[in-house]
C-alpha cells in the first residue's frame, strides 16, 4: 500500500514535460498481491474484542496464511475460473453410452476446492474437532472469520463449502444412528479420498420461497425412500450428498407434509444413484461453481429426523445460510472498499489524487459505512449463536432476529457497495481485467439465494418480533454492550438509545397490524442501522481505551446521521470526521469524543 501511495505522490509531483510516463503508472493497482488479514485492522481489533485471548492466540497465524493465499493464489484461481470459457462444463454419459452425467471443472476450480476443504477445513470447523490442530470445535465466529477471509477472493465455492457444514449440522441434529454413520465422517472429512461435499436442493418450478407448493414425491422403500419429480436450481448440483425436502406418497399438503431427506450422489455399490442433471444454467454470477436442474427416478434418499417436521428442520440450515450469506456480503464489501481505496490513493486526474477530491471523498464514504457495520453485525450475531449452542435463551433470540436483519440489509447493501466501486476504478471496473465487475454479477445473488429481501423482512417483523419478540432480546443486549462499553458520552449515548426506543416501538406496532406490510423493510432496515451504530459506538469505545483507535465511534455517529437521520449531529463536523476516517493513521479516543456532538 505504501509503494502504491509513493507512487501516485511521484505521478502527481513529476514535472510538466513532454516526456510519456510510465505506462504502469497510469493505470491505478488492484489489491492482488496483498494479505487480506493484514490489510484489515478493524477486523483484527474487533476479533480481539470478541474472541478468548487463547483462541486467538492460535487462529492469528492461519488466519494471516489465508490472508495470504487469498491475496495471491486464491485470487487468481477465482479470476480463472469464473471466465465464460472456464465454467463447469457437464457431461452426461460415458464413453460406453451409460448416463453416468458428471461434471467436468477447471483445474483452478479444484485448486480453490484444495485449500477450502483440505488446507483449512473450512466446511468442517464447526462440525468436528481437530481442524488445523484445533482440539475443539470452532466457534461460530472463528469459523466465520475463515470464510470472511475466504470469499474476499472467491464468492462462488462458498455456497458449497457453507452447505456442507449446514448440512452436517442437520444430519448431526436430526439424523438416525444410520443415517449419522452413513454420512457424518465424509462430510467433516478433510482427506479428499473420503471427503463428501454437501449441497441442499430445494427450490421447484413453483418458486423458491413458497417452499408448501413442493411436488417432490418420495416413495418409502424397505430401510429407505425413493424419490420422483424434479427440483429447479441446485447449485453445487453435483455435490456428494444432497439434502432436499420431498413429499412423502400420502401426506398432506402444505408445509406439515414435507419431509427432510438426505441423497448420496452414489450408492453403497459404487454405482451412480437414480436422478439426471437435466442441465447446468447459465447464471449472471457465480459462473464457478455449476447450479442446474435435476430430475429424479427413483433416486435413493433417507430419511433426516420427522417426516412431518422436515420444513422446520430444514429451515435451521436456511438460517444458518442466511448467517453465511452476510458474511459474505460483509466480506465482498471489504473486497470492494479496499480496492476503492488502492484505486482512489494511486489515480491521479487533473493533477489531484482521487481521494484528495471532495466529492469522491463523499463516494468513499458511502462505501466504507455499510461494509463496517456489516462487519459489526455479523460478529454480534455469531457471538450470540456460540451463547445460543450453550443453552442461552436470550442469545437465541438475538441471533434468531439478526440473522434474517442481516441477510436482509447486508445482502441490499453488497450489491449497491459493489456498484459504486466499480464506479470508483473507472471503465476499468466494467471489464474482466480487474475483480469489480465479477464483484457486482456476484452480489446480486445475495437477495435471492435463502430468501429475497421481502422475505426476509417478514421474517423479521412478522415472525421474529410478531411471534417470539426477539427484537425485545436485541435491544437487552445492545444496552448490556453500551453499558460494558466505558468512554462514550452520555449525550452520544442517549441518542443512541433513543433511536432504539423509537424503531423497537414502530416495529412491534407494524408487527400487530397486518395493514403495515409495507413498512417491514423500511423499519428492518431501521433496526439494522440502529444495532449497527450501538455496537460500533461500543466497539470505538473499547477499542480506543485498548489500542488507541476510536474510529468506530466516528463510524456509529455516520450511521446515525446519515443512515437514521439524526437532525442532533452538526453538520460542522463532517469534513473532519470523513479526513479522519479515509485517512489509516489511529483516530485518538479523545478525538472521536470531541466529534460526537
Amino acid at each position: 500500500m505504501l509503494a502504491t501511495l509513493n507512487a501516485a505522490e511521484s505521478l502527481q509531483n513529476q514535472p510538466d514535460t513532454h516526456s510519456l510516463p510510465d505506462p504502469a503508472q497510469l493505470v491505478a493497482p488492484d489489491c492482488h498481491g496483498m494479505n487480506f488479514y493484514d490489510a484489515d485492522p478493524a477486523f483484527k481489533a474487533l476479533l480481539k474484542l470478541r474472541l478468548p485471548a487463547d483462541t486467538l492466540t492460535f487462529l492469528d497465524p492461519h488466519l494471516s496464511r489465508l490472508g495470504e493465499i487469498a491475496g495471491n493464489e486464491l485470487d487468481t484461481y477465482a479470476s480463472i475460473a469464473d471466465k465464460e470459457r472456464n465454467k463447469p462444463y457437464l457431461r452426461t454419459r460415458n464413453r460406453f453410452g451409460v448416463n453416468e452425467d458428471w461434471v467436468e471443472y477447471h483445474p483452478a476450480y479444484r485448486s480453490m476446492e484444495r485449500i477450502a476443504y483440505i488446507d483449512f477445513g473450512i466446511h468442517a470447523m464447526s462440525r468436528t474437532e481437530g481442524v488445523l490442530g484445533w482440539p475443539q470445535r470452532y466457534a461460530p465466529l472463528a469459523k466465520y472469520a475463515f470464510q470472511y477471509l475466504f470469499v474476499q477472493s472467491e464468492f462462488g465455492l462458498m455456497c458449497p463449502i457453507s452447505v456442507t457444514d449446514s448440512s452436517t449440522y442437520l444430519v448431526e441434529r436430526y439424523g438416525n444412528e444410520d443415517v449419522k454413520q452413513r454420512f457424518l465422517p465424509g462430510m467433516t472429512s478433510t482427506d479428499p479420498a473420503t471427503l463428501l461435499k454437501g449441497s441442499q436442493f430445494m427450490t421447484e418450478r413453483t418458486g423458491g420461497s413458497d417452499v408448501s407448493a413442493s411436488r417432490l414425491k418420495a416413495v418409502k422403500k424397505g430401510d429407505a425412500w425413493e424419490l420422483y419429480g424434479d427440483k429447479w436450481f441446485c447449485s453445487a448440483v453435483d455435490a456428494d450428498v444432497a439434502l432436499l425436502i420431498a413429499r412423502p406418497e400420502g401426506a398432506s399438503d402444505g408445509n406439515e407434509g414435507l419431509a427432510l431427506f438426505a441423497m448420496p450422489r452414489r450408492l453403497d455399490d459404487g454405482s451412480r444413484n437414480k436422478y439426471r442433471i437435466a442441465r447446468l444454467k447459465d447464471k449472471l454470477g457465480t459462473r464457478s461453481m455449476p447450479s442446474g436442474e435435476i430430475i429424479f427416478e427413483g433416486a435413493i434418499a433417507y430419511l433426516v429426523g420427522r417426516a412431518d417436521r422436515g420444513l422446520k428442520q430444514m429451515l435451521d440450515q436456511v438460517n444458518l445460510s442466511r448467517l453465511s450469506h452476510g458474511v459474505r456480503a460483509a466480506a465482498m464489501m471489504r473486497r470492494c472498499l479496499n480496492e476503492s481505496m488502492v484505486v482512489a490513493n494511486h489515480r491521479v486526474a487533473f493533477r489531484k489524487r482521487l481521494i484528495d477530491m471532495p466529492l469522491q471523498r463523499r463516494q468513499l464514504m458511502k462505501l466504507m459505512l455499510p461494509t463496517e457495520q456489516a462487519l459489526s453485525v455479523f460478529m454480534h450475531a455469531a457471538e450470540a449463536m456460540q451463547k445460543a449452542d450453550s443453552g442461552d435463551r436470550q442469545a437465541a433470540l438475538v441471533q434468531r432476529i439478526l440473522t434474517p436483519l442481516l441477510k436482509f440489509r447486508a445482502c441490499r447493501d453488497n450489491i449497491q457497495v459493489a456498484t459504486g466501486a466499480m464506479e470508483v476504478r473507472g471503465g476499468n471496473g466494467y471489464i474482466e481485467d480487474f475483480v469489480n465487475e465479477r464483484l457486482v454479477r456476484d452480489a446480486h445473488i445475495g437477495v435471492l439465494w435463502e430468501g429475497t429481501s421481502n422475505i426476509n423482512a417478514i421474517d423479521v417483523v412478522q415472525r421474529a418480533v410478531a411471534k417470539q419478540q426477539a427484537h425485545r432480546a436485541l435491544a437487552a443486549s445492545l444496552v448490556t454492550w453500551l453499558d460494558d462499553s466505558p468512554g462514550i458520552p452520555a449525550a452520544f449515548r442517549q441518542l443512541l438509545l433513543t433511536q432504539l426506543e423509537q424503531i423497537s416501538t414502530e416495529i412491534e406496532a407494524c408487527a400487530s397490524d397486518p395493514d403495515l406490510v409495507t413498512e417491514c423493510r423500511t423499519l428492518s432496515s431501521q433496526l439494522y442501522h440502529c444495532a449497527a451504530a450501538i455496537l460500533m459506538a461500543g466497539e470505538g469505545a473499547r477499542t480506543g481505551a485498548d489500542n488507541g483507535d476510536a474510529r468506530r465511534l466516528l463510524l456509529s455517529r455516520q450511521v446515525l446521521r446519515h443512515r437514521l437521520g439524526e437532525k442532533q449531529l452538526k453538520r460542522q463536523n463532517e469534513v473532519q470526521v470523513e479526513a479522519l476516517l479515509l485517512d489509516p493513521a489511529p483516530v485518538a479516543l479523545e478525538t472521536a469524543i470531541a466529534l460526537l456532538s
